[in-house]
């Protein structure tokens, strides 16, 4: 009730016009990240089914994606489904699969995809997905892969330690094969094998995570060694434009000291 309050008396417009004065003229984040959590929990928070919080979750990753545009966030990464999710009831994550799929073929005839030039890219184990969800990201990334302006990263089934053990593997295969010595293994080799490998800045400047929790879950273990990390108390299917910004102010206040 206070939200829509302060909506209708234009509060928040007032206060969204003065975030954005206030991270305009700073350093704007390249790439973001963001553990989109607490679609449950809002549902049972608002006495709503499990079903419609994964729903207007995913209805605010799509709004995100324009407020990033917006700002001039060049890539994102969002986190939207790990591999310790399976271990979820079969029901739930067939209602998970379904929004997925529509959600996909949504975004499969996006123009603002196409307008903005937006490279789509699917990381994590594909492999663990229904034959029709995998059909649809291939689709969708053979659509966009000459696209360079911006980078939308979907980490699906995805796991951070078993990023990192994918990479050992392949590079384990290398040294086995006799194509590289042990010794010259590097951090700068694991990073080119990396699932975000793709990318002009793979390394997200700042990783946001909604609803109150205070961890990373294995999201991004690599590429975040150095991000700014911001804790949201807000789960996503709330979050607003003003949170993004406020996030944002945040890491603009902040002093990267590598190392420290």
């Amino acid at each position: 009730m206070l939200s829509y309050l302060l909506q209708i008396t234009g509060v928040y417009r007032a206060y969204e016009k003065f975030l954005k004065g206030q991270i305009q003229s700073g350093e704007k984040p390249q790439h973001i990240g963001i553990i989109l959590d607490g679609n449950r929990r809002w549902a049972k928070s608002t006495h709503n089914p499990r079903w419609v919080g994964h729903f207007i979750g995913a209805g605010k990753a799509e709004e995100l994606m324009d407020w990033c545009n917006e700002i001039g966030v060049k890539t994102v990464t969002l986190y939207t489904l790990s591999t310790e999710n399976y271990e979820r009831n079969k029901s739930e994550m067939d209602e998970l699969f379904n929004l997925i799929d529509e959600r996909l073929s949504k975004l499969l005839v996006d123009e603002r995809i196409h307008r903005n030039r937006i490279n789509v890219k699917a990381i994590g184990r594909k492999e663990l997905l229904p034959k029709n969800i995998n059909a649809l990201l291939s689709r969708i990334e053979k659509d966009t892969e000459n696209y360079s302006n911006h980078f939308l990263n979907i980490a699906i089934a995805y796991g951070g330690r078993h990023e990192i053990v994918d990479v050992m593997k392949i590079i384990a295969e290398k040294a086995k094969s006799g194509e590289l010595d042990p010794s010259e293994i590097t951090a700068k080799m694991v990073e080119q094998h990396l699932y975000t490998s793709h990318l002009p800045n793979p390394e997200p400047d700042l990783v946001i995570r909604t609803s109150g929790e205070e961890r990373l879950s294995g999201f991004l273990l690599w590429q975040s060694a150095y991000s700014e990390l911001v804790f949201l108390d807000v789960y996503w299917p709330e979050f607003r434009k003003i949170d993004l910004m406020r996030a944002i102010r945040t890491y603009q206040k902040r002093s990267k000291r590598l190392g420290k």
